[in-house]
């Protein structure tokens, strides 16, 4: 019966853990009604990406007004830049409403405030497997100053802190690896659910 309450699932990890890759992964490979939730910024769009797809690209004022009126379950500045990055509330509950298993990809920060909201959520944290290895796979990207992945490494050594606050922790070694133990996880909490419904 297709119209039973869907499940929130909040994926945190560091910058550079593979989060992005893992979900597009987990979106095309596991067996479930998923849908990711798309978050708002205030930041300019970037070359290949689509609004409502990569993000909803929000003014200042649209952001701003939205936040007035409590339409984000969380929202914050990210890393001192100006720009904002929020969830709005009713995407969520409409899917959630259908029967699907929503996916919030947000930070430690943000998902402090959500699984208040939302404490039967499966909330995983991507882990890295250590300081080191993060620190390794952001300077092979290639993309950032040392003064950039220094910044993101101190902001990860406080998310890597909170990961105990989590349902689960998978740790990050391989790709497939960690698709594989994500769509599992959400399977068993699957079943065990219906398991309770006596």
């Amino acid at each position: 019966m297709k119209n039973e309450q869907g499940k929130l699932i909040i994926i945190s990890g560091p910058s550079g853990v593979g989060k992005t890759t893992v979900l597009r992964r987990l979106m095309a490979t596991c067996p479930l009604s998923l849908e990711e939730s798309v978050s708002c910024t205030t930041r300019p769009r970037r070359v290949g990406e689509t609004e409502g797809v990569s993000y909803h690209y929000l003014t200042e004022e649209q952001f701003h007004k939205h936040r007035k009126q409590g339409d984000f379950l969380e929202c914050t500045e990210v890393f001192g830049r100006g720009h904002w990055y929020g969830t709005l509330r009713q995407p969520v509950t409409t899917g959630l409403n259908k029967g699907n298993w929503i996916i919030l990809e947000i930070d430690v920060e943000g998902a402090g405030k959500v699984m208040p909201l939302y404490p039967d959520a499966i909330s995983i944290f991507i882990h890295p497997g250590g300081i080191e290895e993060l620190e390794r796979r952001l300077h092979g990207r290639g993309t950032e100053s040392d003064e950039a992945i220094k910044r993101r490494l101190e902001v990860a050594s406080h998310e890597l802190e909170a990961a105990p606050s989590y349902s689960h922790i998978v740790i990050n070694q391989s790709v497939e690896q960690t698709v594989d133990d994500i769509c599992q996880l959400l399977l068993k909490s699957g079943e065990n659910s219906e398991c309770t419904t006596n």
